[in-house]
């Protein structure tokens, strides 16, 4: 092969894009990166999951300092936050994750090209960059560009005073008061980081709850939470204008069922109403690449879109728009390309809120199981009568599992807790192998540990629990 012909080219760097490129590489093809951004980790490591990650635990840290130490007998003098510093520690986290990324491609003997790639015929990527343009041969294209922002129509994000989650991650200052539109995963975890910092927070949800596609019972109880933490929600109700006004912010919203309008004054607004699939300037249209009508990527079973040798994974194909979906696609997608059988199970995502207490879930809520008349048990243990939950003053919250009435199969499991999201890998382990709650339940479990409580629901999931 010359120097720009390949196995497998990938468009998009991104969680999808470069475990897909990875994992081609070591089964023997030579595969291309293609991204666009020059920094490799997709939204996900730039503008995503790590950055949040990393502010969410620096402003647990301030919070906790300046708010929960005396409980534990620990005296701690006047306690400040440094934005410019945690800022730093953000940025320091993104860098050294994306580097991470791109010696794994060295490693691996990857070709990582930077710049914007579109497919120009079949089997055909040229790359615009910087340096000028360069056309890639590949026997394979792999489609991983992600998501972007869905916009708010007749909203002008700014990243200043009305921002996109982009923005609210390189805020200079805390605001007084911060209106995130929007009551899903992105709006709740960064309103948590600024409302610790300080901010009065408001979340304006269209639905009636927040966190709309989790387990009804977990939704409640984060309300009830998050609103002890101090945020505040209008639940039922639409934004119909957001003007900016200098440096503050005028939103005008109303009762979703119609009403009388309310005028809300911010400092700062964030749009956090979803994400869209990224597909423009792709070429899609000139090689035939179907979509749909919300423009993600129609594919069949194995990732084959319907024009031969193009192929896509990740958020711009739908379903789960997580991280760790388009990594598994991603791998599945690779060995398919070499000759072996990749497979995703998509009944066991986890799916992870990092709020405190945090939310994970896995399968299907007790809403689902009731619409298609599926005959379950529940099983649900609070933390309130785990010793180590207790010990660490975090005992809010609780484990529930979902079991078919019949079989005694785990159909899914929803945890609102301390470390809940590791906590979930217990229970999609369990399900990717088919397991019964009593198999976890008759598991012996370390004591004292915050894992007893999956075990506890599930002998609850049998009628007998032995701490509650």
């Amino acid at each position: 092969m010359s120097e720009n012909s390949f196995d497998v080219v990938i468009i998009g760097g991104g969680p999808g894009g470069y475990v897909a490129a990875i994992r081609a590489a070591q089964l023997g093809l030579k595969t291309a990166c293609v991204e666009k951004r020059g920094s490799l980790g997709g939204t996900c490591l730039n503008v995503g999951c790590i950055p949040s990650k990393a502010l969410l635990s620096a402003s647990h840290h301030y919070h906790a300092a300046a708010h929960q130490l005396g409980a534990f007998g620990i005296k701690v003098g006047k306690v400040e936050i440094d934005v410019a510093g945690m800022m730093g520690h953000k940025d320091k986290v993104v860098s050294d994750n994306t580097k991470g990324i791109e010696f794994l491609f060295k490693k691996n003997k990857v070709t990582y090209v930077v710049g914007a790639g579109e497919i120009t015929a079949p089997g055909q990527v040229t790359v615009t960059g910087k340096d000028g343009a360069r056309t890639l041969e590949a026997k394979h294209i792999v489609i991983a560009t992600g998501s972007e922002v869905t916009p708010l129509p007749g909203v002008a994000i700014d990243e200043e005073v009305i921002v996109s989650s982009t923005g609210a991650l390189a805020l200079p200052r805390t605001p007084k008061h911060l209106v995130v539109i929007g009551g899903g995963v992105i709006g709740l975890e960064l309103g948590t980081v600024w409302g610790r910092l300080g901010a009065k927070v408001t979340v304006v949800e269209f639905l009636d709850r927040i966190l709309p596609f989790n387990d009804g019972e977990v939704s409640k109880l984060m309300q009830r939470i998050l609103g002890k933490q101090g945020m505040s929600f209008k639940l039922g109700t639409k934004v119909t204008k957001v003007e900016r006004k200098g440096k503050t912010a005028s939103l005008t919203v109303e009762p979703a069922g119609g009403g009388d309008p309310e005028t809300i004054e911010a400092d700062c607004v964030l749009v956090a109403i979803g994400r869209k699939p990224h597909t423009d300037g792709l070429g899609l249209d000139k090689v035939g690449v179907s979509r749909d009508k919300r423009g993600f990527v129609q594919i069949d079973g194995h990732f084959r879109t319907n024009v031969p040798g193009i192929y896509a994974i990740g958020d711009v194909v739908g379903g789960a728009m997580l991280a760790h979906k388009a990594e598994e696609e991603g791998v599945a997608l690779a060995e398919i390309l070499a000759g072996q059988h990749g497979h995703v199970n998509y009944d066991a995502i986890p799916a992870v809120v990092y709020t405190w207490p945090e939310v994970a879930s896995v399968g299907r809520t007790e809403e689902q199981l009731k619409a298609d008349g599926v005959a379950y048990k529940a099983g649900k243990f609070p933390f309130t009568a785990n010793g180590r939950a207790r010990s660490m003053n975090e005992s809010e919250g609780f484990v529930k599992v979902l079991a078919d009435a019949a079989t005694d199969k785990v159909l899914g499991a929803h945890i609102v807790g301390p470390n809940a999201g590791d906590l979930i890998a217990e229970i999609v382990l369990a399900m990717e192998f088919s397991a019964s709650a009593e198999d976890i339940a008759r598991t012996c479990h370390a004591h004292p540990a915050l894992a007893e409580a999956v075990k506890e629901a599930c002998l609850a999931v049998d009628g007998r629990p032995l701490h509650t």
